[in-house]
């Protein structure tokens, strides 16, 4: 049997999740149609729309269906900075700086960074502190420095996709409001770890994604306040608020599917239990690799359940992964949009942390289905590997 430690860059589809998306699948009809196949698509989508609403806390017209946590992020990064130079307000044509937290995941970076170069933007990276944390007073201050007439968008993780650490979602979102700042928070790798509601947040908008819970991969979530806007992306047709092109009504489905099992009855016990499967792995690391070091927030203070995150000094990160994957145990560096690429992590470049201590990074992360058995073959394999990947040095 292989174990599987990657979660955080996919979850497999649970059984109910299955049976549900095939049985949807096999409906006909374009939701958009006025047919009686199309109004049957229709209540489909929209009885999942509604499902998906109630799990995050947010109203159903305000759940726009996406093609996952890449198109929701760029849809709200650049439609709501296009909106907000558009807008009619005196100051809306200053409203050119973009807050954006470092460390966060590509998707966001990538897309501020193409406004700052194609649009004129000015974008500013948010210091993150050891931990992988954005400090309230560092949002403060920069606010006050750019003046918030002039700040379009502020946007940050709801908890770090690489090491875990959860953000003070209610106090930085509470700090840019006061000075009339929309905020945006990916909270793709929060999503099934930590309640998510959208109203109680105070966050204008939130995306989400919905394959790192089981669901599909190509189905995810804006959820987007009444009071925000955000210009679309995507033009030629007007299924939705802000997007156009055809609904993805099975994928809806199976996704509605996927936040009732994660968030279902015993959810805070499934959490407690993936917790202390986690806490057993960071033990069993730091006892078969004394010198390891876990990055990020101690567990129990705020860091994702399912989420472990070392370093592993004289090693390459990317030869511990092949080495464990050669024993049976598939495990990250970090995100899997980076897989593949020579590059330190920029998250822990951010934290301050050296590069050449950086180069050695292992990301495991479990989910509420993971086995005892999958971590022990983690820790059987572990010391072994990181012997060889020290004989082969850094070089």
């Amino acid at each position: 049997m292989r174990a599987y430690l990657d979660h955080a860059a996919t979850s497999p589809m649970p059984e109910p999740v299955l049976a549900a998306y095939v049985e949807a699948l096999g409906a006909v009809g374009n939701p958009a149609s006025t047919h009686g196949h199309g109004q049957e698509a229709s209540a489909l989508l929209e009885a999942a729309r509604e499902r998906i609403a109630a799990r995050l806390g947010c109203d159903p017209a305000e759940a726009i269906l996406t093609a996952g946590g890449t198109e929701s992020i760029n849809l709200a990064l650049k439609g709501m900075y296009w909106s907000a130079r558009r807008g009619s307000a005196p100051d809306a044509a200053a409203r050119t700086v973009l807050l954006i937290a470092a460390g966060e995941h590509h998707a966001t970076i990538e897309a501020a960074e193409w406004l700052r170069d194609a649009q004129g933007a000015e974008l500013r990276l948010l210091p993150i502190d050891g931990e992988g944390v954005l400090r309230p007073e560092a949002l403060r201050d920069a606010i006050a420095e750019e003046g918030a007439g002039r700040v379009a968008l502020v946007s940050f993780l709801w908890a770090n996709n690489e090491v875990g650490s959860v953000q003070p979602v209610a106090e930085l979102s509470r700090i840019a409001r006061e000075a009339g700042v929309a905020v945006h928070v990916d909270a793709v790798g929060a999503l099934g770890q930590v309640p998510i509601d959208f109203a109680a947040s105070g966050v204008d908008a939130l995306s989400v994604s919905a394959h790192k819970i089981g669901g599909p991969v190509g189905m995810g979530a804006l959820l987007l306040g009444r009071g925000a806007a955000a210009d679309a992306l995507l033009h030629g047709g007007g299924q939705q608020r802000s997007r156009a092109g055809t609904q993805n009504a099975a994928g809806a489905v199976a996704f509605a599917e996927a936040l009732d099992l994660v968030y279902g009855a015993g959810f805070e016990e499934r959490i407690a239990r993936l917790a202390e499967l986690r806490d057993r792995l960071v033990a069993g690391v730091r006892r078969a690799v004394p010198d390891a070091v876990l990055r990020g927030v101690a567990p129990g203070q705020g860091r994702l359940a399912g989420n472990a995150h070392f370093t592993f000094p004289g090693c390459q990160g990317d030869s511990l992964v092949f080495l464990l994957d050669a024993e049976g145990v598939s495990v990250s560096v970090g995100s899997a949009c980076r897989a593949g690429v020579a590059e330190v992590s920029h998250v822990l470049l951010a934290m301050g942390i050296p590069e050449r201590e950086a180069i050695g990074s292992l990301r495991f992360t479990l989910a509420t289905g993971t086995g005892e058995a999958e971590v022990e073959a983690l820790l059987d394999a572990l010391p072994g590997a990181v012997e060889r990947a020290r004989a082969a040095g850094l070089a």
